[in-house]
């Protein structure tokens, strides 16, 4: 992976302090700020090397409770919309979020946490692009997202990675970069 991200030209910062963690799976990066889940996987050290990283963002701390990480019951579903699972651990996570935020999110309540975690792109050619959990595995939260006339939705099926505890944004690397292809 690092090889890849050094062939685009892009900036790396390496975590050297063998005290800090930090798992992809705990930052949360709304377009003006993160939110950093703090984990199993993610600790108070890896979120201040974030912060330090990334002085031109706000960088707020989340306990995670009943869940692997952050993103296992929220994600971004588009410009300033935050989905999130419906469980107590998720609601009381997105409260922490706005207490800590100056900015105002829409928030989509989806009623299976794991459908939260959905991955929102914005394509020149498509517009607003949203892939989320299939209707096969979690029907009531689809019909959720199918509320979002303004998105183009691609419904992804993920039973299998699940069983190891990967949702949609592990399967995937987001780089904001023009393609040289």
């Amino acid at each position: 992976m690092k090889r890849v991200l050094e062939s685009l030209n892009l900036n790396i910062v390496e975590m050297v302090d063998e005290n800090a963690t930090l798992d992809g799976g705990d930052v949360l990066f709304t377009g003006r700020e993160f939110f950093v889940g703090l984990s199993r996987r993610t600790n108070q050290r890896g979120a201040e090397i974030l912060a330090d990283t990334f002085k031109d963002y706000a960088v707020s701390t989340v306990p995670v409770h009943d869940s692997l990480h952050l993103k296992g019951f929220c994600s971004m579903a588009g410009p300033n919309l935050i989905a999130i699972g419906s469980s107590e651990a998720a609601q009381k996570a997105l409260k922490t979020m706005q207490q800590m935020s100056d900015h105002r999110y829409d928030k989509l309540t989806v009623p299976d946490d794991a459908a939260a975690n959905c991955m929102y792109l914005n394509i020149p050619s498509k517009g607003h692009v949203l892939l989320h959990r299939a209707p096969e595995e979690y029907p009531e939260s689809a019909k959720v997202f199918e509320k979002l006339k303004d998105h183009m939705l691609i419904p992804i099926a993920n039973t299998e990675l699940e069983k190891v505890d990967g949702s949609l944004t592990c399967c995937a690397v987001l780089i904001n970069k023009a393609s040289e292809l």
